[in-house]
């Protein structure tokens, strides 16, 4: 039978994530699985702890939101420990891309019988990013603005506080002049965002990039260009279905290599972290970890 080490962000989810995991972790033993918790106090002790599970031989499951499913995740990249999942924070966008349940019974049924598929994660190089690795998405420019203030709201939770920090990212935002050179090949605009997707999803739940598949060995890069703030709230709106890839304003790529660099300073984030400025450089590692899904 299966041996688990939970990794739990005490901070994600609260009451409904905490009884979320001890429903699970109910099944889990009861299925004859071993399980056993430890709780982090901060995203470096959590891979530190997921490192170490993974060399002892045993499935890691990361308990919470994207951040340290990313931080774990890329952790676990290259080194052939499986990574299993458990939603329990705000975004969980890249749970939604692998179409994991949120009731515990289905989802322990996944963990416990499930084989393990291989998944791309993205490895991004910058001067605060030393080759870090993260599983979804890096966004700069008014996304990543957005987030902060996500992350720094203490009243909203979920997607009310990704909204919110939309609203209050756009109302100050100045379009920025990108140059973003995929594969060797430069495109330049001026605009709000560009981001490097490996996940359809980002920002809680909006579509930033439909055609994103997490193990296609490929990136979907999507670039927003500027527009009278009307459409761009329009826009924004249509991020909820993915029609906004339809509009003129909006331009995919796919490449497996790209560098964005901006014409001022843009912040820039990677799996519900923000902490850097551009430059980045974002590249795809194929098929690197196993994930039960």
């Amino acid at each position: 039978m299966r041996q688990f080490t939970a990794v739990v962000n005490p901070t994600a989810g609260g009451p409904t994530g905490a009884a979320s995991l001890l429903h699970l972790a109910r099944l889990l033993r009861e299925a004859g699985a071993e399980l056993e918790t430890e709780y982090s106090h901060s995203l470096a002790h959590a891979q530190d702890i997921a490192r170490r599970a993974g060399e002892r031989g045993r499935i890691v499951l990361a308990v919470g939101g994207d951040g340290i499913a990313g931080g774990i995740g890329g952790a676990l990249s290259g080194t052939g420990t499986v990574l299993g999942l458990v939603p329990a924070g705000r975004g969980n966008d890249f749970a939604r891309a692998l179409d994991l349940p949120a009731d515990p019974a289905a989802l322990a049924r996944i963990l416990l019988h499930a084989e393990p598929r291989a998944v791309d994660t993205v490895e991004v190089e910058s001067a605060v990013h030393q080759r870090t690795v993260v599983l979804g998405s890096v966004y700069a420019g008014v996304d990543a603005l957005a987030n902060r203030h996500a992350n720094n709201a203490r009243l909203l939770r979920g997607s009310a506080s990704y909204y919110a920090g939309g609203l209050r990212a756009v109302t100050t935002w100045r379009p920025a002049g990108y140059r973003v050179t995929v594969d060797g090949t430069e495109h330049t605009h001026r605009g709000y965002t560009v981001v490097a997707a490996n996940s359809p999803y980002y920002g809680s739940g909006r579509l930033i990039a439909p055609g994103a598949r997490v193990d296609d060995g490929l990136l979907d890069v999507v670039l927003i260009r500027e527009a009278p703030r009307r459409l761009f709230f329009t826009l924004m709106n249509e991020l909820k279905s993915g029609v906004h890839v339809h509009r003129p304003e909006v331009l995919v790529l796919r490449g497996r290599e790209m560098r964005i660099e901006a014409d001022r300073p843009v912040p820039y984030g990677a799996d519900g972290e923000v902490d850097a400025t551009l430059p980045v450089t974002v590249r795809v590692r194929p098929r690197d970890l196993p994930v039960l899904y």
